[in-house]
């Protein structure tokens, strides 16, 4: 029996496969800290499970519209419109089970196979493995480094671009880099996007989660609303990454053609999950304000072990919950000369888990220096401090 030729475009999001390799560590007994994985191991705030709950006993069970409940989309419209100084309405928002399938609807809605989509590269694999499992050409712009973390190479971009490119997705608050755009660079983007007509797919997955400043979406830059995708998820703010709940906030062309594609694959997105994500839009803020305080903490234990192991160049980023240290001097020092080894070994010297660059997308040419990345936000501060105190003093006495 053959198999679809296409399935062998299919990518996979690589963070899964660090995790059977912790966990073939821990079955032997070995202790596990793992920083592979960027889940959140905090109750989702009392309120919305007794939301769900309420509406299990309702008798909430069954099929709902395929865009969503009015309520949800809604709340999420006005929330959205607040925060980002637009203006939006039900009509614009389309419920997904997550965040992560906008990315997939998104290519099937604006991208013809044979086009191509610019997706930044470190960056979130599934974007790579979309784009190619629906037949695109997949245009990986890279970033460079500066001295407070990392920016994208706009020439580079720039240089991708042929008449048949159509997309562009954007992740600003980027995993796994944790860096953000500089308003300067955010408008480069934008006017990037308008002289060559690409649809964008703004990937807002931690529009929330910083510690300090304000964030800002591209689709409020003059010329962009009507050319964006929003991509929200309830996972990050609200700890729901296993209930499954987000967005698509899009023109409503495409919100429709989403919606359709909504029917044909899901039906819809389970009714008493999305009664949660009304009652955290419109509910009490006090559950959010204490997972990202936690967060916050977790960050700053996870960065001061970090910046006191000789060799490794960790920025301190003010969003998301990931660190991506750069550890070429230190692996020189050590003796490895391929990071995936050097992570083999952190792993059964000292049981921390964490991925590296090659987890994020293909190598770009050329590239010389070695990182990894470290998500903090499974790990209370306890362990993270016990965790990376064991792998310092593990690098140190090589």
């Amino acid at each position: 029996m053959a198999l679809a030729e296409r399935l062998t475009n299919l990518g996979t999001e690589t963070a899964f496969a660090v995790s059977m390799a912790a966990a073939d560590w821990a079955s032997k007994g070995n202790r596990v800290y793992p920083f592979h994985l960027g889940d959140i191991n905090l109750p989702t705030p009392a309120n919305m499970v007794d939301a769900m709950n309420k509406a299990i006993a309702e008798g909430k069970t069954g099929y709902c519209p395929a865009a969503g409940i009015a309520p949800l989309r809604e709340a999420l419209a006005a929330d959205t419109a607040r925060r980002r100084g637009l203006d939006y309405t039900a009509a614009n928002v389309v419920v997904q089970p997550g965040g992560k399938p906008v990315i997939g609807k998104f290519i099937q809605t604006v991208m013809n196979p044979g086009e191509g989509v610019l997706y930044p590269n470190p960056g979130y694999p599934i974007y790579e493995s979309m784009i190619e499992y629906y037949g695109g050409h997949s245009l990986a712009y890279r970033y460079v480094q500066t001295d407070s973390g990392f920016a994208i190479d706009l020439d580079h971009l720039r240089s991708l671009i042929t008449p048949t490119t159509t997309a562009i997705i954007y992740n600003n608050l980027q995993n796994p880099l944790g860096c953000e755009s500089t308003p300067a660079e955010m408008q480069a983007i934008a006017d990037i996007a308008i002289e060559h007509d690409l649809t964008v797919l703004a990937d807002e997955a931690y529009f929330e989660m910083r510690y300090s400043g304000e964030s800002h979406s591209i689709a409020s830059l003059p010329g962009m609303a009507e050319r964006t995708v929003i991509l929200y998820t309830f996972s990050k703010k609200f700890a729901m990454t296993g209930w499954r709940l987000g967005a698509a906030i899009a023109p409503q062309r495409i919100a429709e053609s989403i919606a359709k594609l909504n029917t044909n694959d899901e039906s819809c997105t389970t009714h008493f999950v999305q009664a949660a994500g009304v009652e955290g839009i419109n509910g009490d803020q006090s559950g959010p304000k204490a997972i990202l305080a936690e967060l916050q903490r977790r960050r700053d234990a996870a960065w001061s072990e970090l910046a006191q192991i000789d060799g490794l160049v960790c920025p301190k980023p003010e969003a998301t919950f990931y660190l991506f240290p750069k550890v070429t001097d230190l692996m020189a020092r050590m003796g490895f000369d391929e990071v995936g080894a050097f992570a083999t070994a952190a792993l059964h010297h000292t049981g921390v888990s964490f991925c590296t660059r090659k987890h994020f997308g293909r190598p770009q040419p050329g590239e010389q220096d070695h990182f990894v990345r470290f998500a903090y936000s499974g790990l209370s501060v306890d362990d993270i401090h016990e965790g990376l105190s064991g792998l310092r003093s593990w690098i140190e006495s090589v």
